[in-house]
């Protein structure tokens, strides 16, 4: 039996490392869309919604934790769970993707003020809390937060996977050089999402 907890310590930020050292980032995914492009971006985030939750599916499987990564939008009352009624309330493709990609009780979430996902948010300390050190990096914009974020990861020495079929950006030809970019530039790879090793399933 475990030792009872000292009322000194504070409860862990996660109950239990990830699986291979691996954690799945859901970028900009859950919105109301009702920002400048938003109706450009819309259709090729509504076209890779159901891959990435099929990933995200097989990584929960795998004891991988999700992280989702959003905006605060420049309003620094930002609510997560409020954010996923209001997309879900709006109705449309937004909603749609929403309910593909529900956060469950076990996922992570940050808020982001800027493109990347570690630019002042919490997002380096819960990493290493999970012990990951290994991101599948998917979402939207490809050119934009994903690279940022790509980018990011590479300057703290984690490995970064983008899924070539779960991320997008308001044209393909944008996305497309994107993904040309991230293998040259970066070195990143960008095995498509049902393609990627995960760990053994628990």
């Amino acid at each position: 039996m475990a030792p009872p907890r000292s009322h000194s310590q504070p409860p862990a930020l996660a109950p239990a490392p990830a699986a291979g050292h691996t954690a799945l980032l859901i970028i900009d995914m859950i919105s109301c869309w009702d920002f400048p492009d938003a109706e450009k971006l819309l259709p090729g985030a509504h076209a890779i919604a159901g891959r990435i939750a099929a990933l995200k599916a097989r990584c929960t499987r795998a004891g991988v934790p999700a992280i989702y990564v959003n905006d605060n939008r420049g309003r620094w009352r930002s609510d997560f769970p409020k954010l996923v009624e209001l997309s879900l309330a709006a109705g449309g493709a937004g909603a749609e993707i929403t309910s593909a990609l529900l956060p469950e009780e076990t996922d992570y979430f940050v808020l982001k003020p800027k493109q990347s996902a570690f630019f002042a948010t919490p997002l380096e300390l819960l990493l290493a809390y999970l012990k990951a050190t290994r991101l599948i990096v998917t979402g939207v914009a490809s050119d934009q937060c994903i690279w940022a974020t790509v980018a990011d990861a590479g300057m703290r020495d984690l490995e970064a996977v983008v899924p070539r079929d779960c991320v997008a950006s308001q044209t393909s030809a944008r996305n497309e050089r994107f993904l040309r970019q991230a293998q040259e530039a970066l070195r990143v790879s960008t095995t498509p999402g049902a393609r990627i090793r995960l760990p053994a399933k628990r």
